[in-house]
């Protein structure tokens, strides 16, 4: 099978994949290279999008631009501002001014939460609020098994994918994924809108998540496991490290994290105990280099 078939196979395995030809996303920049020659190369667009519940404004994220609706929705239900019971009634975005607005049935002021914003650790502009928290002492996910071999597979497709990563870097993927088989595949220039556009389709479609896998290019955070956990997904794993706080709340919830996914290896730092070792592995697919991400390698 050529490349072309290749990559052609593993995009149909998803439900939404990466759109690295969508020329909005990008745009040439044209500069000089090391060796004072000229150079054009595709660089990742920023925008931002200015994010209303109800009446109220609640932030302003710089974002690719894509699929605004699943960003708005994803981060209003990461933060705790949407509950699982309340009624959407309309998302309304208006790329001319560059806002989207999320209308519940009920409308509720939010001034006390936005008195306790702020910055969080990760890139791009990563809102979070005081008390995101709240609720997670509930929080126990189920345990699933997870195979060390949907494991190497999801990566290895993953990171031959066609995607922005590939075509112009600079910016973060997360996938859900079930078992060996990656299902949406979302990107963007932090990695917190990447996640919370999943978490944004997972609320427009209702998708049961209780078996899933939430794979981040991403630092495994304190706030990348809260978000997972909330979610009800019981496995988060990444091709990055991790923070200690994340380890612990990942611990207490019940969820399995794997990370430092490089080639044929990786590092289970909680629920080591639903880790299913059926590939030896020496066994595992590994990609050229061309399709690796950085600190993939082997």
């Amino acid at each position: 099978m050529d490349e072309n078939a290749d990559q052609a196979a593993v995009v149909a395995e998803y439900l939404i994949a990466p759109n690295p030809t969508n020329a909005r996303l990008t745009r040439p920049v044209k500069g000089l290279d090391h060796t004072g020659a000229v150079a054009e190369i595709s660089v990742v667009e920023e925008r931002p999008l200015t994010i209303y519940l109800n009446r109220q404004e609640i932030v302003t994220a710089m974002t690719i631009g894509d699929y605004p609706e699943y960003l708005a929705l994803g981060f209003l239900r990461n933060q705790g501002m949407l509950r699982a019971d309340d009624v959407i009634t309309g998302i309304d975005y208006d790329e001319e001014l560059e806002t989207v607005v999320v209308r519940t049935e009920i409308e509720t002021s939010y001034e006390e939460k936005l008195q306790k914003k702020t910055r969080t650790s990760g890139c791009a502009v990563g809102t979070v609020f005081g008390d995101m928290m709240e609720g997670l002492e509930d929080v126990r996910l189920p345990e699933v098994e997870v195979k060390t071999s949907w494991l190497y597979a999801l990566a290895h497709k993953i990171n031959r994918t066609p995607s922005l990563y590939l075509e112009a870097g600079a910016i973060h993927g997360t996938v859900l994924c079930q078992q060996d088989r990656p299902l949406v595949y979302m990107e963007d220039v932090g990695r917190h809108n990447a996640v919370d556009k999943i978490a944004g389709w997972i609320q427009s479609t209702g998708a049961d998540v209780s078996d899933k896998i939430l794979y981040t290019t991403g630092r495994l955070t304190s706030e990348m496991v809260i978000k997972t956990a909330m979610m009800g997904i019981p496995v988060l794993a990444s091709r990055s490290g991790f923070t200690a706080w994340g380890v612990e709340i990942a611990q207490e919830v019940g969820l399995t994290l794997i990370g430092r996914m490089r080639g044929q290896r990786f590092v289970c730092l909680a629920g080591e105990e639903r880790l299913l070792r059926d590939m030896d592995p020496k066994d595992a697919p590994v990609e050229d280099k061309k399709h690796r991400r950085k600190s993939a390698g082997t």
